[in-house]
């Protein structure tokens, strides 16, 4: 009878041995490649910062009592509607209504970053235009379609007149209006470079093009010296940064690069380079001298963009688009500092101002008091007309106090 023989005894600890290694410098190897080639873990999603901020943002704004136009019209449908909404450009909802969220006492609380966002965001936008322009309930723009005329700025002799000959009211008069380029996203967006490509295009255009009484000279607030500073402050040229709803709008990036100021000689003209928009055109002087004074903004206002090599953003329902929508359409302020001491004194003012569509504002502008009862008068519209209305909307309003306060 054949017996089978087992082997040795340290045979087989020699194998349990030789298995127990084996296993050990495999484990080893693996934890050896894991650490110098780490397979990444499966991502977890993350929220969106921009719509985690867009939530807090909205939240804020709801549980306020704000007054402003964005907290009444930023319902909850309309921000459902537009909360993941983007310009092709990237701006959000949350771009337009920063400045209102940071300043719960605005009045208004949008601010537009590129021409692309009157489009994209228009059930707000159009909301907030058509209260504050006052005239949704004459042509619902969502209804209507066109609204802002042709620009129409009048021939070479449009009728206008000197307000005051005398120079017994009228201290003086000003005409201004703003400009963006289409070719560039408003301020809010803008690079860097894209601040300096304004500036080098308007000052060559500006310095190059302009003759006559509306040449002059460009000073860059980048590098300005104490000697020119000093002199802009004195004549009230200079603008500054420090406002704080267009810092938080994100308006003042940059500061002080590609902004600057451009007067003529007579400092009767004057051009503010990419303060709140691209461009703002200012025609003014002593007296009332209205003819003028317009003619010298329509000239400039052509030379510049033909010289420029860019073109003014408008939009054919909405006019020229602005960084805030409150200055849509023609843009135009026309304005006079004058004393009506009579029909103050018998409490006229606001109520006649009312009745001829102008605006009664403190002597150095809006929230401003009143100095040595020199009132800032002004049209009140500068949407759903032309141009030429805008002005002569003015004249006939001035022209009527005028006559009002002597017939006192």
């Amino acid at each position: 009878m054949l017996v089978s023989e087992r082997p040795p005894a340290f045979l087989w600890a020699f194998e349990w041995l030789f298995i127990q290694f084996s296993t050990a410098i495999y484990l080893l190897h693996d934890f050896y490649l894991k650490i110098r080639d780490p397979q990444p873990e499966k991502a977890v999603p993350l929220l969106d910062t921009t719509e985690v901020q867009l939530g807090i943002a909205w939240e804020r704004l709801q549980s306020s009592s704000s007054h402003s136009l964005l907290r009444k019209h930023l319902t909850p449908d309309i921000y459902h509607l537009l909360k993941d909404r983007k310009t092709t450009s990237g701006v959000t909802l949350l771009d337009i209504i920063r400045s209102g969220i940071a300043n719960l006492d605005s009045g208004v609380g949008i601010y537009a970053p590129n021409a692309e966002s009157y489009s994209t965001f228009s059930p707000l936008f159009l909301r907030i235009i058509d209260d504050y322009h006052n005239i949704a309930a004459e042509v619902p723009f969502r209804i209507s379609g066109a609204r802002q005329p042709a620009v129409d700025f009048g021939g070479p002799t449009t009728g206008f007149v000197n307000l005051d000959p005398e120079g017994k009211y009228v201290i003086s008069t000003r005409i201004r209006c703003a400009r963006n380029f289409a070719e560039y996203p408003f301020n809010s967006k803008l690079t860097k470079k894209q601040y300096m490509d304004i500036e080098r295009r308007v000052r060559w255009a500006l310095e190059r093009s302009l003759n006559g009484e509306a040449k002059g000279d460009y000073y860059p607030l980048l590098g300005m010296g104490e000697e020119v500073r000093k002199r802009l402050v004195d004549d009230r040229f200079l603008f500054k940064s420090g406002d704080r709803f267009l810092e938080a709008a994100n308006a003042n990036r940059f500061w002080p690069t590609g902004r600057g100021i451009f007067h003529n000689v007579e400092k009767t003209f004057l051009v503010w380079v990419n303060e709140e928009d691209h461009l703002r055109i200012i025609s003014m002087e002593q007296g009332a001298d209205l003819p003028t004074i317009y003619n010298r903004l329509v000239a400039a206002l052509h030379n510049i963009e033909h010289n420029s090599g860019m073109h003014f953003a408008r939009h054919p329902d909405l006019g020229y688009l602005t960084f805030c929508p409150t200055n849509l359409g023609t843009t135009i302020r026309a304005s006079v500092h004058i004393r009506l001491p009579k029909l103050v004194g018998a409490g006229l003012l606001e109520s006649v101002a009312e009745k001829y569509e102008l605006q009664v504002r403190g002597t150095r502008g809006e929230h401003s008091g009143v100095e040595g009862g020199v009132y800032d008068i002004s049209n009140k519209r500068r949407l759903g007309l032309t141009e030429f209305q805008a002005v002569r909307t003015l004249q006939r309003g001035i022209l009527a106090m005028i006559e009002m306060e002597e017939s006192l």
